[in-house]
């Protein structure tokens, strides 16, 4: 069976880049690394190398208080690469025209960022075989 992560995590006013409290895309690409950075520690026990993603779609906003759940899967292994797909949805959603603190479970999550790409383990720091 491939190897499955997901990761829980919400925007900060720090992660705000822009006007209005958006936060910047690369964000989203931040957190797929974290997430392939772990597939491949249960892969092949090491960290390994993203080497380039091939997709990368933003699909919807996202703002300092949101609750990001970003979602990746090895999809290819080879000798050495591994393809992997990720995606990431809204979960949670701030409600500031109710309060300062106030916000909201979503009913169904909303999908933010999709993207593909390619990770290698370089041989000699593969220390699991699957």
């Amino acid at each position: 069976m491939a190897a499955k992560s997901m990761l829980r995590v919400r925007m900060s006013a720090k992660d705000a880049h822009y006007g209005g409290n958006l936060v910047d895309g690369a964000h989203m690409l931040h957190l797929f690394g974290d997430v392939a950075t772990e597939l491949l520690i249960i892969q092949d026990g090491d960290e390994g190398l993203f080497c380039a993603y091939d997709m990368v779609e933003f699909k919807a906003p996202v703002y300092a208080g949101d609750y990001i759940e970003a979602y990746g899967e090895i999809t290819r292994v080879g000798n050495t690469s591994r393809e992997m797909s990720f995606e990431a949805y809204k979960v949670i959603a701030p409600r500031p025209d109710i309060s300062d603190s106030a916000a909201d479970v979503l009913p169904e999550k909303v999908l933010v960022c999709r993207a593909h790409g390619t990770c290698v383990t370089p041989k000699q720091c593969q220390r699991k075989t699957n």
